[in-house]
């Protein structure tokens, strides 16, 4: 051992500069056989070792004097290495015995004149220095550059990136020369065009930011590919980049006659003019009549020339007056025509112990409830059995605004059929009960949601009513006339509803509803008055914001005008600081979100996430624990009067500095929880635009709901309905079930009530059972139960035909009417106490701008039903992958009309037709295809 530890000390004890000499060497000592012992790692063969003899012999003669051995030399220099990088699946065998060499092949191609640099550019790829393969291939010529193999294309390409972004770095106004780099990217799209790597060629010309050359490559056989991965990233992009990507993409589907998916791009960039161009450029009557029925399902509706030769027939598609008929034809098809009654999906008869005992309930209460419940399970079907039977008498079992809830459901049990639900509603209208005539307002409304009459049988029976003296009656109108108009952007209902905002005699919940429904009219568009009314109306009430629950309907007024508006919120934003905190916070979070929602703006929600970390309740709570017991040391202290003493110095003290707080004080005496809620919301209405966004907001909200304060808790639930709206997701039910058995009432609430959202339309069953066992276990709490009939009856929307998800046409399309009733009744359940649960339940009809039907069904040319074959699976991503892969998983086949559930995918099973368009959902025309052989 001795002997050991004298060896280990004469090692180190060496002189330092012989050993930092020795490192130095040892180094360039490995620098220089590194390559030498990669080649003597393996053996080599003696085809190899032939190779390696001829490379060497090659590389010899160009460092020869003699010129005229140059080009022979280069000219098989190159072919060895086009040869060896046409199909690279490994190192090439060329490339690797000439790496050693690469220094002194870059003196050599340095000395020559009018030498092709694309082999020692092709070599370049082996080493560690950046840019030598571009700086090379730059330097000669750049014909056929496709011919050294996809490898090559591939470096060169991601060279050219970083060689665009410097230069672009480097220039004062951002906009430098790259004439050289673009003729090089030309070659490099043209190859990867015509080798199918669509994705590549994408992928080159968004480095260089210039898309719009992909016009003039794509044709036939492969437009569609580019324009699926064009769309899919710019869902990943900021602004502007997303919207030149699809206007790249509309501008390829226009060159190819593709009208339908030129619309929905058109839509996507909610630009108006385009919408307006691309249908009335469009002459084929049939794709005419399909952007007819896509334009209805986004409600838009558009002016067209006299001279349209099917003008009649387009308008009664886009104005959506053959919904009812073509629901009810889905409803007889299947076999669910017969009317049903809250019970059969109470289902109290399953309850072994009989635990509900009416005379325990609040009777009214649970009349009320079963109304809701009535109307949603009937919802479109125009028949049910309560109203049906004896209205008069059902109506009456309820009280004053109850009476109102239960009139207006008629509206919901005869959605989209003007003629037989305002026949059904008169009655109503002349009845002697103010909360009864408001429901029939409020019922006439609902019945023209989503439709466009040219009788205007809404605005014909409500306009009289507006400035009526009766306030319940003006409430019943005005949001009647906003759920009737709701995306239509009618200046003549909303220069009708403007004046109630401001007149005199409107309470301050009037004014307020009058000017959500303002906002459901003029809903992303940033109309002037609109936005003018509301802002007037807030500098007139300052005192009344931060105190009235009903001031979140003014927020949400002003924030629905600038749904998908991110350019224009700055005079809204500005003008809303005059305003008191936390309102000015409240309102100004919702209107930036609302003009980013489906954005999926990572900057924005982490903001959010940041804000709503904060904890106002605790700081709140520590001060009442300090002044608690501040109290008690001064009372313990009385006893002692030096100690007295001492102690009154010291609290002339601390008041002496409390009295003159800093401004960052101030705001920590703000309390802005509630503000965090509406942060909460605000980030599911930005996370819900791809399943990779929804999932990390799932995940977030995961953790929130461990570490914030209880508003965060409470809004946690409606931020998972929203993300997750007639989609339930097995991790979602999971933790909303959690949350409905909270020791936190409001949290109950709103889990209950997201779980009814969540499953809204699809009669799942698993959540049926749970609000079932929910049902027993509050049978004795009023409100619980109320909110777990609701939410019953949601779950049975239309008895499982309907869908409330404001996604359509496979998830490509917002609707902007729809998102906004969603986030009106989300932002009711935010003050359930006050309005729902309280006298303001008839907010929930609001939902119905979200409602419609999720079907598949055929027509021939002409319009009329056209069964048949189709497979219906679920929906499979196929962005970027080569050949033609299957777009469906486990499908069955089916006849049409069917039930399309969320994720699901729907093709034809036949080739007898073809259809108008690529997206089968909703209302598809089919044509006959010219080359099937029967």
């Amino acid at each position: 051992m001795a002997k050991g530890d004298e060896v280990s000390i004469q090692v180190l004890s060496k002189d330092k500069q012989d050993n930092k000499e020795q490192e130095s060497n040892s180094k360039e000592a490995k620098k220089e056989v590194v390559v030498k012992e990669e080649e003597e790692e393996e053996e080599l063969s003696e085809e190899d070792e032939q190779l390696k003899e001829e490379l060497n012999m090659l590389v010899e003669r160009l460092k020869e004097d003699n010129v005229d051995l140059h080009k022979p030399a280069l000219e098989a220099l190159k072919t060895q290495i086009r040869t060896s990088t046409s199909s690279m699946t490994s190192v090439p065998k060329p490339l690797k015995f000439l790496r050693s060499h690469y220094p002194s092949l870059k003196e050599i191609y340095s000395n020559m004149t009018n030498a092709d640099n694309k082999a020692i550019s092709v070599l370049a790829m082996t080493q560690d220095e950046e840019g030598e393969c571009l700086k090379y291939c730059l330097a000669g010529s750049i014909d056929d550059i496709g011919s050294w193999g996809h490898e090559y294309i591939r470096h060169l390409s991601n060279e050219i990136s970083v060689e665009y972004c410097d230069r672009v770095s480097n220039h004062e106004d951002m906009k430098p020369e790259i004439d050289d780099l673009l003729n090089l990217v030309r070659q490099i799209v043209h190859f990867e065009i015509n080798h199918n790597a669509i994705s590549g060629a994408c992928d080159i010309l968004m480095e260089i930011e210039r898309t719009d050359m992909l016009l003039d490559y794509v044709d036939a056989s492969n437009y569609d590919r580019a324009c699926l991965y064009l769309t899919s990233c710019a869902k990943y992009l900021v602004e502007p980049e997303d919207a030149a990507f699809l206007k790249t993409t509309l501008n390829i589907y226009r060159k190819f006659n593709r009208y339908c998916e030129a619309l929905r791009i058109a839509i996507k960039l909610n630009n108006m003019e385009l919408i307006n161009e691309i249908f009335v450029n469009c002459e084929d009557e049939t794709s005419q009549k399909q952007m007819a029925f896509i334009l209805a399902r986004q409600q838009i509706f558009i002016e067209l020339n006299g001279d349209c030769p099917n003008i009649d027939e387009l308008y009664d598609i886009m104005s959506n007056s053959n919904l009812n008929s073509n629901f009810l034809a889905l409803a007889r098809e299947l076999d669910i025509m017969e009317p049903k009654v809250p019970e059969d999906i109470y289902k109290s008869h399953l309850d072994p112990n009989r635990l509900y005992d009416i005379r325990t309930v609040d009777s009214a209460k649970q009349n009320l409830a079963s109304s809701f419940v009535n109307a949603f399970l009937n919802c479109g079907f125009g028949g049910d059995k309560i109203m049906a039977d004896d209205s008069n008498k059902w109506i009456h079992k309820n009280k004053d605004h109850g009476m109102l809830s239960a009139t207006a459901s008629m509206g919901l049990i005869q959605l989209w059929d003007i003629d037989a639900g305002l026949t059904q509603i008169d009655k109503f209208l002349y009845s002697s009960e103010d909360y009864i005539k408001a429901g029939a307002l409020l019922a006439c409304g609902i019945v023209n949601s989503g439709l466009h009459n040219d009788c205007d049988p809404a605005l014909a029976l409500l306009s009289d009513y507006v400035l009526h003296n009766t306030l319940i009656i003006r409430i019943g109108t005005v949001l009647g006339l906003g759920i009737a108009y709701a995306g239509s952007h009618r200046q003549d209902v909303i220069s009708l509803l403007t004046p109630v905002i401001s007149d005199p005699k409107s309470t301050f919940e009037v004014s307020c509803k009058a000017a959500l429904a303002c906002g459901l009219i003029a809903i992303g568009t940033s109309d002037g008055d609109v936005t003018t009314a509301i802002l007037e109306f807030l500098m007139n009430s300052k005192e009344q914001l931060n105190k009235d629950p009903n001031s979140i309907f003014l927020i949400l007024g002003l924030a629905l005008t600038y749904i998908g508006k991110r350019d224009a919120i700055e005079a809204p934003l500005a003008a809303i600081e005059m305003c008191p905190q936390p309102f000015e916070k409240s309102a100004g979070i919702l209107i930036e979100s609302c003009s980013q929602a489906g954005s999926g703006d990572v900057l924005r929600i982490q903001t959010l996430l940041q804000f709503c970390s904060e904890h106002y309740q605790k700081d709140k709570k520590d001060e009442e624990e300090k002044s608690s017991k501040d109290s008690k040391d001064k009372s313990s202290g009385d006893s002692k009067k030096s100690s007295d003493d001492s102690k009154a110095s010291s609290d002339d003290a601390k008041k002496s500095t409390t009295e003159k707080p800093s401004t960052d004080e101030k705001d920590k005496d703000v309390d802005y929880s509630s503000t965090q809620a509406i942060s909460v919301i605000s980030i599911s209405l930005m996370a819900m635009c791809d399943e990779i966004s929804s999932e990390m907001a799932l995940r977030i909200f995961g953790h929130m709901l461990s570490y914030c304060d209880h508003e965060v808790r409470r809004a946690i639930p409606l931020a998972l309905g929203l993300l997750s709206a007639s989609n339930p997701q097995l991790a979602v039910v999971d933790t909303l079930s959690k949350l409905s058995h909270d020791h936190d009432t409001e949290v109950v609430h709103n889990a209950i009530f997201a779980l009814g959202l969540v499953a809204a339309g699809t009669n799942n069953a698993r959540i049926a059972g749970m609000l079932r066992q929910l049902a027993q276990y509050y049978y004795k709490d009023a409100n619980n139960l109320f909110m777990v009939r609701i939410a019953q009856g949601l779950v049975h929307l239309g008895k499982g035909t309907m869908t409330v998800n404001p996604y359509h046409s496979d998830r490509s399309l917002l609707s902007p009417v729809a998102l906004g009733g969603l986030l009106t009744v989300i932002c009711c359940m935010l003050e359930a106490k006050e309005t729902i649960l309280g006298k303001s339940h008839y907010m929930l009809y609001c939902l119905v701008c979200a409602i419609h039907p999720r079907l598949l069904v055929t027509f021939d040319t002409d319009l009329k039903p056209l069964p048949v074959s189709v497979r219906v699976g679920q929906a499979v991503d196929v962005v970027g992958q080569a050949g033609k892969p299957k777009t469906i998983t486990g499908f069955q086949t089916h006849t049409t009309p069917v039930l399309l559930t969320h994720g699901e995918r729907a093709e034809l099973a036949t080739d007898e037709y073809l259809p108008e368009g690529t997206l089968l959902e909703g209302f598809v025309i089919l044509k006959k295809n010219p080359d099937y052989e029967g």
